[in-house]
């Protein structure tokens, strides 16, 4: 396989997890020699999605989005988010009979149930729907993997994640040292679904730090003065934040993963968490956090674990790694021997794909 087409709603200026994690992908697989091509909200015109400003919905139609993956000509289709690029390039791939894989990254229904009355049972059914229509979802995690498949989802695919070690590492700086510690921070978007209260609301020593920006930040602000709120860190500066904090608390209950854990325990800050999907995985038993129902008590306890130890956990994890996972999946989808339950009728329906892994 010599090249690529993802697809995805999610891309810059936000930044989040999905982004950074498609960007590196692609950066890993240009220097394996695949010729990576993206198609984002960046080439239409687009809407800011109601409550949520930072993401971009774009206006275009399926023939626009049909000419644009023919022009690119890839060996393979990755459909990476479901807003109407996704969906409209599934319509596209499903109707010319083109394989194409997908890869769940955030879990819709309960980020939606959080703003709005919608039961969830509703919103599985379209996402299943969706990504049971390709030959295969990719998931980054075993706990994911076992949630999607109790749900129904079919085809799924184990596909990690990376940390730039060069780039977050323990480093010195006097960025937090003028704030009263110990120094607690969270890192991410400020928004109702990342569940920020609960460490807000906790009777911590020294500092609470939050680094972010998103639709809650003001009003969190303001009901919070004694937080310290720094909006969104980039480059050199976003490092110092994580290497000159204590400890890292991540109070989310829906992330699928949390690319931040990686990014905080390789600058060598340890992690207090819930007990849940992406924590219970990223961290789980390797001693670079605490996972409990208390997060107070997580809080507490992560201040006692060696920064060191954080950093060499961190160390397993490359995007290398990752990038391999993801190329592997690809070419799994064309192989209608092997058995995941892939729909034979898709995967026979083009003359090419029996070349296109020799291509």
């Amino acid at each position: 396989m010599s090249s690529i087409l993802i697809v995805t709603d999610a891309w810059k200026p936000q930044i989040n997890g999905v982004v950074r994690t498609l960007e590196r992908l692609a950066e890993e697989l240009r220097t394996m020699g695949i010729r990576v091509e993206f198609l984002t909200p960046a080439s239409f015109r687009s809407v800011p999605m109601p409550s949520y400003g930072e993401i971009r919905l774009s206006l275009t139609l399926p023939h626009v989005v049909r000419g644009f993956i023919e022009r690119c000509d890839c060996d393979h289709l990755h459909i990476a988010t479901e807003g109407p690029l996704g969906l409209m390039a599934r319509q596209v791939a499903n109707r010319d009979g083109r394989v194409f894989t997908t890869s769940y990254h955030t879990r819709f229904p309960e980020y939606l149930q959080a703003r709005y009355p919608v039961p969830l049972s509703f919103s599985y059914l379209w996402l299943r729907r969706f990504h049971n229509s390709g030959q295969g979802c990719m998931v980054a995690t075993g706990t994911l993997e076992a949630d999607l498949r109790q749900r129904g989802f079919e085809n799924l695919m184990r596909w990690s994640r990376g940390v730039d070690h060069q780039r977050f590492r323990p480093m010195g700086s006097d960025r937090l040292a003028h704030l009263p510690g110990p120094r607690f921070v969270y890192v991410g978007r400020v928004a109702v679904e990342k569940n920020i209260e609960a460490f807000l609301k906790l009777s911590l020593p020294g500092t609470r730090i939050v680094v972010g920006g998103g639709p809650q930040l003001e009003d969190l602000r303001s009901a919070y003065p004694d937080v310290v709120f720094t909006g969104p860190q980039e480059g050199k500066a976003l490092v110092e934040y994580y290497a000159g904090a204590d400890v890292f608390v991540f109070p989310s209950l829906t992330d699928t993963f949390g690319n931040v854990l990686l990014e905080a325990i390789a600058c060598g800050t340890p992690v207090a968490a819930y007990p849940v999907m992406g924590p219970v995985d990223v961290i789980g038993s390797s001693g670079a956090g605490v996972l409990k129902s208390d997060l107070r008590t997580a809080c507490l306890e992560a201040l006692e674990i060696p920064r060191d130890l954080c950093r060499e956990v961190a160390l397993r994890f490359t995007w290398r790694a990752s990038a391999e996972q993801f190329l592997a999946n690809a070419e799994h989808a064309y192989a209608p021997s092997v058995p995941m339950g892939f729909r034979s009728e898709v995967l026979n329906s083009k003359s090419l794909v029996g070349n296109r892994l020799n291509g």
